[in-house]
């Protein structure tokens, strides 16, 4: 915004990410119900609707991101594109064929850190390797941590800096039904977009500094709901750091307790970047790859009784409704239901 006389939003719904989605489960209109892919498309609406507010717009679509993103910067002419930091290696992979593509055509592309606080190797140990526990990692996170790691960004557009959607790229945000999918309905109960997160973080607030007792409880009210909005990029994670850390110096005990949950966040995407094979199933630790699961007609039962909450252990099942009603699970309840799958049935934690 800072560098740019005009700028253009642009969002491709990824046909490799979601055409596998819609290999089974379909209702009789052949759609995939996902609350995912119906949130992200609530949060989108939103985006659009408060440019258009301003002048500008969203472009949408769906399709192959190598394809589409060079062609949008083609067509508005850009000098320039800007993206953030993706750690899988499926989307590295992406990254630099969209950015080989947009060098044929003379377009820069540069990326930068946005998901998480700290990245890759920004967090060492003192032997100047990579963290595989928590706690010192955590310890050691809050030590590099200063004010302008989570500095807020001034990105208020000047006047006329949204530019206009030619007419070869305009068009209405590609219905759901569309690209396969339907409508689930998740906006009655988890409202999308900033504004909905930002509603949550506001009500979270207000319990906060009774998070460290109420989040033990699945029963009640003690969580923040964030997760959903933080993991599609409809909050910022600077400003809940922010906001966590500013309480945890004010002896908040809740905020320093939700504050290293958000640090387990990036201590995740730190493993991830730092050990690729991790994406494609492998085990953290190799030994584990020795574990004989489960198998056949018996493991196949004991699967579908858990994925359907219908188990026989109360809290087990209850959780699982959950899921399945809702598309959401309480924090304590996943480490509950991830045991149970692994320890007690036996099953291979992937199948989770």
């Amino acid at each position: 915004m800072k560098n740019n006389a005009q700028v253009w939003l642009a969002f491709i719904f990824d046909a490799d990410i979601l055409d596998p989605l819609k290999s089974e489960d379909l209702d009789a209109s052949g759609l995939k119900h996902d609350r995912r892919v119906d949130f992200i498309w609530q949060g989108l609406k939103q985006i659009d609707e408060q440019l258009r507010s301003q002048g500008g717009g969203l472009i949408v679509q769906f399709g192959k991101p190598t394809t589409y993103i060079p062609k949008i910067a083609e067509t508005l002419g850009v000098n320039i594109v800007y993206t953030n930091h993706d750690y899988e290696p499926s989307a590295i992979e992406r990254d630099l064929l969209v950015s080989a593509s947009l060098n044929e055509l003379g377009i820069g592309f540069e990326t930068f850190k946005d998901q998480v606080i700290f990245e890759k190797k920004e967090i060492l140990t003192n032997s100047n390797t990579v963290f595989s526990v928590f706690t010192p990692y955590k310890n050691n996170w809050l030590k590099t941590l200063q004010e302008k790691d989570i500095a807020a960004y001034d990105c208020t557009p000047k006047r006329g800096q949204w530019g206009s959607i030619p007419k070869a790229l305009q068009g209405s945000l590609p219905s759901l039904e569309s690209m396969g999918f339907t409508p689930t309905g998740i906006e009655s109960y988890l409202p999308p977009g900033s504004e909905g997160g930002q509603s949550f973080l506001e009500d979270f607030l207000h319990r906060i500094d009774q998070y460290q007792i109420g989040r033990d409880f699945p029963a009640i009210k003690g969580v923040s709901y964030l997760s959903t909005h933080l993991r599609f990029g409809m909050l910022s994670i600077r400003g809940l750091v922010r906001e966590a850390h500013r309480r945890m110096l004010a002896g908040s005990m809740g905020a320093t307790i939700w504050l290293s949950e958000l640090i387990w966040r990036d201590f995740y995407f730190m493993i991830l970047a730092n050990h690729p094979r991790l994406a494609s199933g492998a085990a953290f630790k190799s030994d584990y790859e020795q574990i004989r699961w489960e198998s056949g007609a018996h493991a196949d039962k004991l699967f579908k009784a858990w994925c359907e909450g219908k188990t026989g252990y109360p809290l087990v099942d209850a959780a699982m409704h959950q899921l399945n009603q809702t598309g959401y699970m309480h924090n304590r309840l996943r480490m509950v239901v991830a045991s149970f799958l692994s320890k007690d049935l036996g099953i291979d934690w992937r199948w989770g």
